[in-house]
């Protein structure tokens, strides 16, 4: 049983909300939902939306979740915020008093992050959010119920486009770009009688749009890094196909601003958690338990890094030492990499404890340590792998429209793709580009190329 009432929580909601406000804290207006620990488990199998396409990768998630949790292997989240206007948060009736408080104060946080960070003012769309889900899931379904199309094609276009969702663009004003660019076009659109030879040129150039044109061309001009985005254009795809490869295009650019700022934004909300809840004068019968959860949040991990304990750790620095203007200015403008590079320093890897470790057979060597010389590699190590950086870089080099082989590159940076991985992943590509896929690589030290034909055979050469 829950030892709260509705009434209590909105008085520490009212009074959070205000202090937040005191504090400089912007966020959306903020709506609360109180859930059981199966509800929780769904939010987080769909990722926290209210609807979203069927797909069996999220049943897969909530049985995984639900069996982690059955055998105390894994915890549930106290909360999950979404990144829409306005902002919903889910909170966990089972919590107790003090943890909806702590929770509700770290919520606020969040909601500040989402309005004004630039990755996500960029690159998402908070006023649509929910709506834009909820739009992809009837479309999807609308897909599955057509007779001439049914659930096992669906099924198999949208395994493919996750295989490749984060195989994106990675500059975050994407979006600004693209509007510029239509922007562009209209007004060339509109002042077109300036421009006497524009529909014979337009002309020309569609009569030159044929296959053997084409070939004269390289395409793309340039490497492209949105692979997702080229097999739309290019591929020999329905429209029925490309419409899902542009859904999950589109949810895979909603969340890249939360990979690329995990860090940061927890972080973030650690911090004004804490904040918040000593300036609450909470009664002694919580305060101690106040102190007891938030250190249970922030603590450090042993295998692993804890985001919410790196995060909380550079802002705190920066807010000591640089004070509260910094702290704001850093929130809007950095993504975990810059931020960790930038402020992660000597004396907090050291504080921490931080070291870089590699496989050794089947155990791991500490190959740096956070001493004098060691302490900007390992904290280089931690820039490369956060956020997308972790996710290997793979760009379209060429298509040739005459074999309809599409040529891919892997930007190797001294990490080996995981062989097995790769092979799914390029089976899957078959898929969409319906024709041989090519991708160079580099493993043990030389350039290598995996070949995949449309019968799904594999090759590996030189």
């Amino acid at each position: 049983m829950a030892d709260f009432s509705l009434k209590e929580l909105e008085y520490w909601n009212e009074r959070i909300e205000q202090i937040a406000v005191d504090s400089g804290l912007n966020f959306y207006n903020q709506e609360f939902e109180i859930i059981n620990y199966e509800d929780m488990i769904g939010y987080e199998s769909y990722v926290g939306m209210p609807s979203h396409y069927p797909h069996w990768s999220y049943g897969k998630s909530y049985e995984r979740i639900k069996t982690l949790h059955k055998y105390n292997l894994t915890g549930l989240p106290y909360e999950m915020v979404i990144n829409s206007n306005p902002c919903i948060a889910y909170l966990m009736k089972d919590n107790s008093l003090l943890v909806q408080i702590l929770t509700i104060a770290h919520v606020y946080a969040h909601n500040d992050f989402f309005k004004n960070n630039r990755l996500f003012k960029q690159g998402t769309k908070a006023e649509y959010s929910v709506e834009t889900f909820k739009n992809h899931a009837n479309r999807i379904r609308d897909y599955i119920s057509d007779p001439s199309i049914g659930y096992a094609k669906v099924e198999k276009i949208l395994n493919a486009a996750h295989a490749v969702k984060l195989q994106t663009e990675r500059i975050i004003d994407f979006r600004n770009k693209i509007e510029e660019k239509n922007k562009s076009k209209s007004a060339l659109a509109e002042n077109k009688s300036d421009f006497p030879n524009l529909e014979k040129y337009s002309q020309n150039e569609k009569k030159d749009d044929t296959e053997a044109g084409r070939q004269e061309i390289k395409i793309p001009e340039e490497p492209q890094e949105d692979i997702l985005n080229f097999i739309t254009e290019y591929g020999r795809l329905q429209d029925w196909e490309k419409d899902i490869l542009s859904i999950v295009r589109e949810e895979a650019q909603y969340f890249i601003p939360q990979i690329e700022t995990k860090i940061m934004n927890e972080g973030w909300a650690s911090f004004w958690h804490y904040t918040i809840l000593t300036k609450l004068e909470l009664p002694q019968s919580l305060h101690f338990e106040f102190l007891r959860k938030h250190n249970e949040v922030i603590r450090p991990l042993k295998s692993s890094i804890n985001p919410y304990y790196i995060g909380f750790k550079i802002i705190e620095n920066l807010y000591n030492t640089q004070g509260k203007d910094k702290i704001f200015e850093v929130r809007e403008n950095e993504r975990d990499q810059s931020f960790i590079r930038r402020y992660l320093t000597q004396e907090l890897c050291g504080e921490m404890n931080l070291f870089e470790y590699i496989a050794a057979g089947n155990d791991y060597m500490i190959s740096e340590v956070s001493d004098e010389e060691g302490w900007k590699q390992v904290r280089d190590t931690l820039c490369n792998t956060v956020g997308i950086g972790s996710i290997p870089t793979i760009k379209v080099i060429e298509w040739s429209p005459k074999e309809n082989t599409l040529l891919l590159e892997h930007e190797f940076d001294g990490r080996e793709l995981e062989l097995s991985y790769a092979y799914e992943t390029l089976k899957h590509l078959v898929d969409l580009w319906k024709g041989k896929v090519v991708l160079t690589t580099h493993l043990e030290e030389k350039k290598k190329n995996i070949a995949c034909d449309e019968m799904k055979r594999i090759s590996l050469y030189t």
